[in-house]
């Protein structure tokens, strides 16, 4: 049996599959952990949580840590099966399986079928996405190295999120955004620092989902279960937080202090919105620009920051930079906008989570403020707090009634439009065309 270092616990429990020659079409029990040959190299930590779950009869946090990889074994294609023993974690990484989700393996020329791309209304992610796939691919494996096989719980929730569906539009918007504005200055590669820029992005955006998801107690995310659900607060705290800090020092190592600047005002927006949001609960005196500001803070901000940043690191004027900040933020407000729409007019299987969740939580966003101005009903309701059995639901269908739902896709479509116009500073081209078509298929959610 092929050794590993005793907290690679997700390898390990590869070679007592292949040492009993079976393998487990369910999770793994406490009992298996401790009797199937694994003490010489599971942590003593590990086997004693497993004895004390065996006594209690709960499943412990060890075993919680192998659920997403045995998962991850039964849904995959046959075609990518997870490597043998004889592979070396540095190997698995070059090969881009070590902690791949399925999606992130698919061969480039399978196409954009309906599984492996989301489209919508005829625009679809993966044509919008393919100047930019091969570049993404290296992207999913780098992300997939960021914890290191030290920490085993770790690398479960970096996982659980990494893999929960998520189209990696942010890091896709850097790549696009940095080829274009390249182009203007003749360059025709990507630097190392364009590449850096676009991972730091996806960590800080995985971090903050992670922690969004505590805030708001969310038990799902993307129709899986959120990290703290699986895992407990304080390792999704944990999670979140050595996230945060592995982002900071990778934007250390680009060392571009306008860029730093740029990404670490970022981190503090998004404090900020969520100390504003927490502020503002049930306030139906909240007016649409505090409704933005906000907004800003929590999407817009990092949006707009990685568009800037691919510039800068473009070496273009000024004024493209600003442009670029421009598109990204506007982008970012239209996606918030459209989001909070879905959240009443979608179901909870396709949102992903419970519909009208913001609100019940006291969260007023552009729909609920715009009915708030034609309909007292609504107000007196969401003062009260929903403390009446069924005022949820009334002020949901006085919400949906309303024309708070057409005024909010209205502000959708014309920061789409502010967003486009700030492209006119770029070349024709596919580049161009993908970066217009991501606003049209954020637009295009609404319908």
């Amino acid at each position: 049996m092929a050794s590993f270092t005793a907290s690679s616990i997700c390898f390990t429990f590869q070679a007592a599959e292949v040492s009993h020659g079976r393998s487990f079409v369910s999770k793994p029990s406490c009992s298996e952990v401790i009797t199937t040959g694994l003490r010489s190299s599971v942590s003593k930590q590990d086997v004693k949580l497993c004895e004390q779950a065996q006594r209690r009869g709960i499943q412990c946090m060890a075993q919680q840590t192998v659920s997403p990889l045995l998962e991850y074994s039964e849904r995959a294609d046959s075609s990518f099966a997870l490597p043998t023993l004889a592979s070396s974690p540095s190997s698995l990484v070059e090969s881009g399986h070590y902690w791949s989700s399925p999606a992130d393996v698919q061969p480039a020329s399978s196409g954009s079928s309906s599984s492996q791309a989301d489209a919508l209304g005829g625009v679809s992610v993966a044509s919008l996405m393919e100047p930019v796939a091969e570049d993404l691919q290296i992207l999913n494996r780098n992300l997939h190295t960021v914890v290191g096989s030290e920490n085993p719980l770790l690398m479960a929730a970096a996982e659980q999120i990494f893999s929960a569906g998520g189209k990696r539009m942010r890091p896709a918007l850097v790549l696009l955004a940095s080829k274009a504005t390249a182009q203007l200055t003749g360059a025709k590669d990507l630097s190392p620092q364009h590449r850096r820029l676009a991972e730091v992005i996806e960590m800080i955006h995985t971090a903050s989902l992670i922690h969004d998801d505590v805030l708001d107690e969310s038990g799902v995310r993307r129709g899986k279960e959120t990290i703290h659900q699986l895992f407990g607060t304080r390792v999704a705290v944990l999670a979140g937080d050595f996230l945060f800090a592995q982002s900071s020092w990778y934007l250390a190592s680009l060392e571009n202090i306008e860029v730093i600047k740029l990404i670490s005002q970022v981190i503090k927006d998004l404090a900020s919105g969520e100390i504003k949001q927490a502020s503002s609960l049930f306030d139906c005196d909240m007016t649409l620009q505090d409704y933005l500001d906000k907004s800003y803070y929590k999407t817009a901000s990092l949006i707009a920051a990685s568009t800037r940043g691919a510039a800068i690191f473009s070496s273009v004027s000024s004024d493209v930079c600003d442009k670029m900040f421009g598109y990204g933020m506007n982008l970012g407000l239209a996606f918030q906008i459209v989001d909070d729409v879905l959240d009443f007019t979608q179901s909870t299987e396709q949102l992903g989570k419970p519909a009208g969740s913001d609100l019940s939580k006291g969260n007023l966003t552009a729909p609920v403020l715009f009915a708030l101005e034609e309909d007292e009903e609504l107000r007196r309701i969401i003062d009260s707090e929903f403390i009446d059995e069924g005022s949820l639901e009334t002020a949901i269908k006085l919400v949906q009634q309303g024309r708070g739902i057409e005024r909010a896709r209205d502000l959708a479509k014309q920061k789409g439009e502010e967003a486009k116009n700030c492209l006119k500073c770029l070349l024709p081209g596919v580049l161009r065309s993908s970066l217009e078509g991501m606003v049209d298929y954020v637009l295009k959610r609404l319908y």
